[in-house]
Parts: structure tokens; C-alpha cells; sequence
């Protein structure tokens, strides 16, 4: 790639005001826009019954939703500075503000979804068979589906502005505590180095064990200092969603979650059921471990441990020049994508006091950048990182190329399947001319990355499943109920190799996939899907335009259909037994070159 990679976010295109007085005419004018829908279609029931009319209304609807949305450029302006600055109390003002603001305008044309999804089922029927409407079918689809657990208006209302002080500011409270904490850390050579939280994180995962056991005893107190206030925090977003679950007639906690990703209760739980049953796989590869480490069981916080040769380090001029080859050679759309999000500055890469741990991509409107959040270590797995939150960002960019910005979004059941292809093909192109040794050790990452993404995230469904079923029976959890549950479930997926050693009862606290119920089954679905798309494009490299179909597809239709499209049946227990069959091969190959090595001791 040619020309200056920018390593910070610049969130310029969405900050388009220079003063108060500039943000007030902007908020105006949304205002003004959406209140013209709202009083066009509001008291209108004519595009209830007729295609016709419906088309004029959704093309509207579509068009408000691709330009303006609630507040979108101040809106996604504050949703991301925060996330560089988590305690900035300016910032937080700021976002609550135009949250508030949000979830107003939110509330007015919630109508027009609300009568839409209501209509009679002969009218459903005529409008999803309707060759007009065919932009906006699937969307319609999900309307129907979620009729039945919809309320009134102005119940939807006071449920959309609860949420706001009975979850969201509960969930950001504590990972605003987190993001402040700071502690002295042993480095490699044995000084004591001032880190903060998304650093301590990092180190935990070092191969040097002064270092890793030094982060794990900061994190641990770290965890326990905040336990109370998680405690606190989880009941009352255990109670919103018991309370909005109730109200809505909700049969089962993770119902929701499935309605809005438009895939059925029977994957979801097919895809479960096939992968408990192969926890043996996980347990062996901690087994593995243990042995490649030379001892009798791993401490909970080792499970990550990197096992890397020669100490390689991966800056992130290196990792950026191995992914774009690997784009390159996969398609020139992959290429072309990453370069310009490193030349506009829509990668926020290093650690800093403040910023959010982690990595993630985020996207709002059609007509707004996609931007990514990194924490950039240096480490083979924060090349991974970038190649998964790069498939991410590919998959958004190829929506928006083809379809409406009502159909602009991946649901949750297939959103992991880009970022893991992108992944995986990225360790190939590090396995690339290494000798056995360093096969050996990036195939145990590859290992690493594959049960906890798989096997690890599992568990962590099914413990969110124990946490909601529990906590319905009690009203409360204590912090040592929970704990006791989490470590259920971690063991339950790592064995008998992994201690589950005093302190990791509190690992739930910074566990952010708990806290927005019931995703993480997309990883597991997401990496296994991927295994066969990547099969069949090494097979036939022009596969790779079926995959960008998939890519491209967004909300267009439900996961069932796009992957039937591609010859994936993802109600079958055989193909998810297939695609861990894969992992347990790949397991078996590195227990043998580990042997041949004398690794395994």
C-alpha cells in the first residue's frame, strides 16, 4: 500500500459542526425531517392494505434511515469519542444527552413498524408476495415474525426510555471502572512497569510467566475490587430483560435475541447440542498444553498463554503488510477496502489510558464510515484480531455497494462468519514457508483461537442460559452464585488441565458478551460456517465471488436461506459435527508434530 497509514481514529466526517449554535440548526433539521415522515404517515391507515402506498412509505422510511437516522452524525460522534475516553465526563454528558435525544425521535416513528407488523395475516401475505415490495421483504418478514411479542406504542415507548437508565448506564458504569484502573506490572525483565486495564489484559496472555503471573494477580484484584458494583450491575440488567421478557410474553430469555437475527430456536440450540457433545475436544487441547508447558494443569488465567518461537514480535506495519497480501490474493475488493480504512483514518490502533479494552467494528448509517478499534500489542494474535475486525468492516462495506439502508446490517446469527474467514486465511499466510517448529506453534494458536471461539463461547452461552433461568427463580444472584455458575461452566468446557484456581470466580465482570444477552453463539456458528466457505474456496478460488455474495446479502433475506443458497444447511447436526471434525483433525496433527518435536513432555 502506498502512501501514510493513519494509526488514529479521525472522526472528522461525522463531527460537521464547529459551535453550538451549528449543532442546534443540525439537530433541527433532524428533527424537522423525521417529524415530516411522522406527520405524512402517521394518522394515515391506507398503506396498511395497499402495496402501492406501502412501497411510497418504506421508500421514505428507507431514505430517513440512509441519511438521518436518530441523531446519526452526533450520535455516532459521541458513541465512538467515548469509546477513546471512557471517563471523560464531558463526553458521557454529552452521549446521554444525545441518547435521550435518540430515543425520542425513536419513539415517534416507532408507529409506523408497530402498525406494519399488526396488519392481518391475508394482508402479510400480500405483501410479502408483492413484486413491489420486493426491496423490503425480508424486512417485512421480520416485522411478522416479532408481531406477537410487540406492545402498544406507548408501552414501546416507556420500554425504549427504561432502557436507557435500567441497563445502558448500569452496563457502562462498570466497564467505565474497569477502563480506569491501572497497576504495577513485573516485565520481562523483572521491573516493576506501571500498565492500565486494556494493557494488564494483554500481559495476562505473555509467554514470559513473572509477566503473565504478575497481570493475572493485578487483574484478579482488579476483578475483585469491582465485584460488588457487577453484582449490582448484573442483577439489574438480569431484572430489565426478566421484566421486558414478562411483558411481552417472551416464552424463553434468548427468544428475542434469535427473532431479531432471523434464525429459529432449533439452529441455535442444533448448533449448541453439537458442540457440548465435543467438549472432549477442548479438554484435550488443555491437555496439550499442559504438556507443551510441562505441567500438571494450567492456572485458569494460563489457558491463553502464547506458546510462540523465538519471541516473534508482530508490529503493526508487519501485520498490516501480511493482511494485505492476504486480501490481495483472495480478492482485490479486500485489498482496496483495508487500504482506504488505513489511509482515511477508520483504525484506532495502539492501547492508552482510557480507551476501551478489546477490539471491535463499528457501523451506523448507510452514508457514515466504518470505523475499528484495536489494542495493538505487537503479539501474533493481534494480527488475527485486525484480520477478524477487517472482516467485519469488508462485510459492511459490500452491503452498502448493494442493497438499501433497511437491509443495511448483518444479523447476529452470520456476522462472525466474515471476520473468521478473513482470519483464518490470514494464519495461512503466516504459516507460509515456516519450518515444523514454527508450524507447530501457530498451529497451537490456531488451536487456541478455534476453542475459544468455538468451545469457550459455548459455555458462555449456556452460562448466560443458567444466569437468566436462575435468577428468574430467585430475583437476586449473589456475586458468589454467579461465580459459582461461571466456573460451572468453564470447567465444563476446559476439563480437567485447567485449574479453576481462586480469583477466576470473578471473571464474569469484565465479560462484556453477558451483558448483551445471548450473541456469543455466533462466534461458534460463525467460525464453523466460515470452515466451509474457506474449504470451498481453497477447493475453487472463484468460489470467493459466492462468498462475496454472501458478504453483500445484509438483512436482504434470513441466514437459512443465503447459506441454502451456497449449499450450506445449517439446520443439520452433521454439518456441525463436520466442521468440528475439522478442529479435532487439526488437533490430532499437532499432538503429533508437538510429539516429533519433543514439545509434548
Amino acid at each position: 500500500m502506498k502512501g501514510k497509514i493513519n494509526t488514529q481514529w479521525d472522526l472528522s466526517p461525522l463531527k460537521s459542526w464547529k459551535n453550538e449554535k451549528e449543532l442546534e440548526e443540525i439537530r433541527k433539521e433532524v428533527e424537522q425531517k423525521t417529524n415530516s415522515f411522522v406527520h405524512k404517515w402517521k394518522k394515515r391507515n391506507d398503506y396498511l392494505t395497499d402495496p402501492t402506498i406501502l412501497k411510497e412509505a418504506l421508500d421514505e422510511y428507507e431514505a430517513w434511515a440512509h441519511n438521518i437516522g436518530a441523531y446519526g452524525n452526533e450520535w455516532y460522534y459521541y458513541s465512538l469519542a467515548i469509546e477513546l475516553d471512557q471517563n471523560n465526563p464531558e463526553l458521557k454528558s454529552r452521549f446521554t444527552t444525545i441518547q435521550q435525544l435518540s430515543t425520542k425521535l425513536i419513539n415517534e416513528l416507532q408507529f409506523f413498524t408497530l402498525n406494519l407488523a399488526k396488519v392481518p395475516l391475508f394482508v402479510q401475505k400480500k405483501f410479502v408476495s408483492s413484486s413491489l415490495l420486493a426491496p423490503y421483504t425480508h424486512f417485512l418478514e421480520r416485522l411478522f415474525a416479532e408481531a406477537k411479542y410487540l406492545l402498544s406504542e406507548k408501552e414501546e415507548r416507556i420500554l425504549n426510555l427504561k432502557a436507557i437508565t435500567s441497563y445502558s448506564q448500569w452496563v457502562h458504569m462498570v466497564s467505565g471502572f474497569l477502563a480506569k484502573e491501572e497497576s504495577d506490572i513485573v516485565n520481562e525483565k523483572n521491573q516493576k512497569t506501571k500498565k492500565n486495564f486494556s494493557e494488564i489484559i494483554s500481559l495476562i496472555n505473555s509467554s514470559h510467566k513473572k509477566v503473565r503471573d504478575s497481570a493475572a494477580e493485578a487483574f484478579n484484584d482488579i476483578m475483585e475490587k469491582h465485584s460488588d458494583s457487577a453484582e449490582a450491575e448484573l442483577n439489574a440488567i438480569l431484572l430489565h430483560k426478566k421484566t421486558d421478557d414478562e411483558l411481552r410474553g417472551v416464552s424463553r430469555p434468548d427468544l428475542t435475541r434469535h427473532l431479531s437475527d432471523a434464525v429459529s430456536s432449533d439452529i441455535v440450540d442444533t448448533l449448541l447440542a453439537s458442540v457440548k457433545k465435543r467438549f472432549a475436544i477442548s479438554n484435550r487441547y488443555y491437555e496439550l498444553k499442559a504438556k507443551v508447558l510441562g505441567v500438571t494443569k494450567l492456572a485458569y488465567h494460563e489457558r491463553n498463554v502464547e506458546l510462540t518461537a523465538k519471541g516473534k514480535k508482530y508490529p503493526f506495519d508487519k501485520a498490516v503488510k501480511i493482511v494485505l497480501t492476504t486480501f490481495k490474493n483472495l480478492d482485490p475488493d479486500f485489498y482496496t477496502i483495508f487500504s482506504s480504512f488505513l489511509k482515511h483514518g477508520q483504525i484506532d490502533v495502539f492501547p492508552k489510558k482510557g480507551k476501551r479494552n478489546g477490539a471491535f467494528c463499528s457501523h451506523n448509517l448507510l452514508c457514515q464510515p466504518t470505523y475499528i478499534l484495536l489494542n495493538h500489542t505487537d503479539k501474533l494474535n493481534d494480527v488475527l484480531t485486525l484480520a477478524h475486525e477487517l472482516g467485519h468492516g469488508i462485510n459492511n462495506e459490500l452491503i452498502k455497494k448493494k442493497h438499501n439502508a433497511i437491509n443495511f446490517e448483518t444479523p447476529t446469527s452470520t456476522a462472525e462468519v466474515a471476520s473468521t474467514f478473513m482470519e483464518d486465511f490470514v494464519l495461512r499466510e503466516l504459516v507460509k514457508d515456516m519450518d515444523d517448529e514454527d508450524r507447530f506453534y501457530i498451529q497451537m494458536t490456531k488451536l487456541n483461537d478455534d476453542v475459544s471461539s468455538i468451545f469457550r463461547q459455548v459455555a458462555c452461552y449456556l452460562f448466560e442460559q443458567d444466569l437468566h433461568r436462575e435468577f428468574r427463580k430467585k430475583n437476586f444472584l449473589s456475586k458468589q452464585e454467579i461465580g459459582a455458575l461461571f466456573q460451572k461452566h468453564m470447567s465444563a468446557y476446559m476439563g480437567s488441565f485447567v485449574e479453576q484456581s481462586a480469583g477466576s470466580e470473578n471473571w464474569w465482570v469484565y465479560w462484556s458478551h453477558i451483558r448483551y444477552f445471548f450473541y456469543v453463539y455466533s462466534y461458534a456458528g460463525g467460525l464453523l460456517i466460515s470452515k466451509s466457505l474457506q474449504s470451498s474456496v481453497r477447493q475453487d478460488p472463484t468460489f470467493i465471488e459466492k462468498v462475496k455474495e454472501f458478504l453483500s446479502a445484509g438483512l436482504s433475506d434470513s441466514p437459512k436461506n443465503i447459506f441454502a443458497k451456497l449449499g450450506i444447511d445449517i439446520t443439520s447436526q452433521k454439518f456441525w459435527h463436520n466442521g468440528l471434525d475439522e478442529v479435532e483433525t487439526l488437533l490430532d496433527e499437532t499432538w503429533k508434530l508437538g510429539e516429533k518435536l519433543g514439545k509434548v513432555k
